[in-house]
């Protein structure tokens, strides 16, 4: 079966990442084509605009997509492609896996767990205002709508990839009528799903169990912000932002996705790390329903970070990126 799929290479090293996985995807012998549209300051530059109408629709149509990093600025400039992304399109739900790889020195080397982050209301959706001069309010949004589908999606998704138990992190002891909602949606909606465990934390708790003893936990519920900061702290628990991978899922399509920065210091150099776009590549072929060739490719990945000879600078390797793709296509064929 051939798929179509947009390509948003990204700023920096977006491009060189993106390549390289778009290579590494197709030498596992998936039919692809690929349509590229520029988001970011590349878009801003070239049509006036971050997200461009043509990239929206080539996404609307495809159903599904593959994006680098793209720059952010802070305080000031454009706001962040990724939430205007998730709002034009809907894409409520965010995916991001956490494992230990192999030979990468972490504080956690057999942790396995998943992060699902509601992604389109909370204080992330960034709805604040000026009062008055000196006075900023910034608005949480909870909903009964959003919130019991992104839990159904939690659930929906344990079951599918046997997961066994899922917690619900919150601030419902304080914020009793938002996250007390989030919590009472969650609840009503694990009653559906009797085989899979269903528990909650207070988000301060939680953060401190995860640095403490994260193995407790197998699937993460969280809300939009919590869950934008808490997925960070599970990447730094496994070696960093650089290897997991992300993904935003909605009805209207997914967006799969680098999630760490642009690394501008280092674009154009050769020596960028694509595993976090690779496994979001993963994520992607898994959600197209091309299931053999994403363990395919993920066997070789794992098997190149097992022996250890090949890998890039920033995980104490010294191959270029072209040299740990050429890696991984070798262990595929082999």
């Amino acid at each position: 079966m051939k798929h179509t799929i947009t390509l948003i290479p990204g700023d920096g090293i977006g491009p060189e990442v993106a390549s390289t996985v778009v290579r590494i995807i197709e030498a596992v012998g998936v039919d692809v084509g690929w349509e590229t549209h520029y988001a970011g300051a590349q878009a801003l530059e070239k049509f006036g605009t971050t997200l461009p109408p043509e990239l929206l629709e080539s996404i609307k149509r495809n159903k599904v997509a593959l994006k680098g990093p793209v720059t952010t600025p802070i305080g000031k400039g454009f706001t962040s492609v990724n939430v205007g992304l998730r709002k034009a399109l809907d894409l409520y739900a965010n995916l991001r896996p956490i494992r230990a790889l192999p030979n990468v020195p972490c504080r956690y080397p057999e942790l396995n767990l998943v992060i699902v982050r509601e992604n389109t209301e909370s204080l992330y959706a960034g709805l604040e205002h000026v009062v008055v001069p000196g006075v900023v309010e910034s608005l949480k949004i909870i909903t009964e709508k959003a919130s019991t589908r992104i839990a159904r999606y939690a659930f929906e998704y344990s079951r599918r990839e046997g997961r066994k138990r899922i917690t619900c992190g919150h601030k419902a002891n304080i914020m009793k009528l938002s996250d007390g909602l989030f919590l009472d949606c969650f609840r009503k909606v694990a009653t559906e799903y009797p085989e899979i465990e269903a528990d909650d934390k207070i988000i301060d708790n939680a953060c401190m169990q995860l640095v403490m003893r994260p193995e407790q936990f197998d699937v993460m519920l969280l809300e939009n912000l919590y869950g934008d900061i808490v997925s960070d702290l599970c990447a730094g628990l496994i070696g960093g932002l650089g290897l997991v991978p992300g993904a935003n899922i909605g009805e209207l399509g997914a967006v799969f996705e680098a999630v760490h920065g642009s690394a501008p210091d280092i674009a154009g150099q050769g020596i960028a790390n694509p595993t976090a776009l690779l496994q979001s590549g993963i994520l992607m072929l898994r959600y197209l329903g091309e299931r053999e060739a994403a363990d395919k490719t993920e066997s070789a990945m794992l098997k190149v970070f097992e022996e250890g000879k090949v890998l890039t600078r920033d995980i104490g390797g010294t191959a270029r990126t072209v040299e740990f793709a050429d890696a991984i296509i070798q262990k595929m064929k082999a």
